[in-house]
């Protein structure tokens, strides 16, 4: 063999060798992909998305809003976990007035273990307080579609129900001195009667909210929604932190406002 066809004959054995390489190559890259991140085979079952938010929202006011009386006395938490930390007072079966404790239900969810937990509105200091507590603290729970709104500036009460303005009035509120907690509360009983005497009128709604200065007062300084046997001074800063009505109009907001509504103080 000449040297020139040596030449051809060795690049020619390259050639084909680095052919099959490549061809090798092409058939080995996607087993080692496949190995490297299976798929689903047949027969696996697919785990599969939950069905439900994990925190279901509860509180829609004046259209939708939720509370429940307490069944059972306990310290909510800040997380829904019997283990979380606190939040907020104890709760009791029995209101200051001696009436079935109620809180407004916010949200609910449920444990890894299955149990549901309810975040929740509370009565007590510091006002505007929240937290969870497992379902079984409460009773059923009931609906409202009412929403009381103040508005400490213009002094006025305002009721919603179901997205319409139902109700519109002039009232008294805190002085400088005792002013009207603001935030978010709600109504947790109604009382009426001869045991209240004048000066609350003949209906009045106990609120969730406390007076931030007038600690020592009885019950603790229960913020209400009453009538007033002065209603010369109304409206204007004149009370110890309620919110006083004409007695007129509280007897028409005693037609339209069920316990549990929603209390929103500006």
């Amino acid at each position: 063999m000449s040297t020139a066809s040596a030449v051809r004959g060795d690049r020619m054995r390259r050639a084909l060798a680095g052919a099959v390489a490549i061809a090798l190559a092409g058939v080995a890259l996607p087993a080692a992909s496949a190995s490297a991140a299976p798929g689903p085979t047949m027969g696996s079952t697919v785990p599969a998305r939950p069905r439900f938010p994990a925190v279901e929202d509860l509180y829609d006011p004046g259209v939708l809003a939720r509370h429940a009386f307490v069944d059972r006395a306990f310290t909510p938490r800040v997380a829904p976990s019997m283990s979380a930390r606190s939040a907020g007072a104890k709760l009791r079966l029995l209101t200051e007035d001696r009436t079935t404790e109620l809180v407004l239900v916010l949200a609910r969810t449920a444990d890894a273990d299955g149990r549901t937990w309810l975040r929740v509105r509370t009565p007590g200091r510091p006002n505007g307080s929240v937290g969870w507590v497992p379902g079984d603290v409460l009773g059923t729970m009931r609906r409202v579609a009412t929403w009381v709104q103040v508005d400490l500036r213009r002094t006025t009460l305002t009721l919603v129900r179901s997205g319409t303005v139902v109700l519109r009035v002039r009232v008294g509120v805190g002085k400088p001195g005792s002013p009207t907690p603001t935030g978010e509360f709600y109504v947790r009983n109604e009382l009426s009667g001869r045991t209240l005497g004048a000066i609350y009128g003949p209906v009045a709604f106990g609120l969730s909210a406390h007076s931030d200065v007038l600690t020592d007062w009885p019950g603790g300084g229960v913020v209400g929604i009453h009538g007033t046997d002065r209603p010369d001074l109304l409206p204007g800063a004149v009370s110890h932190g309620c919110i006083r009505l004409r007695n007129a109009d509280v007897l028409r907001l005693a037609r339209l406002l069920p316990i549990g509504t929603p209390v929103t103080i500006r």
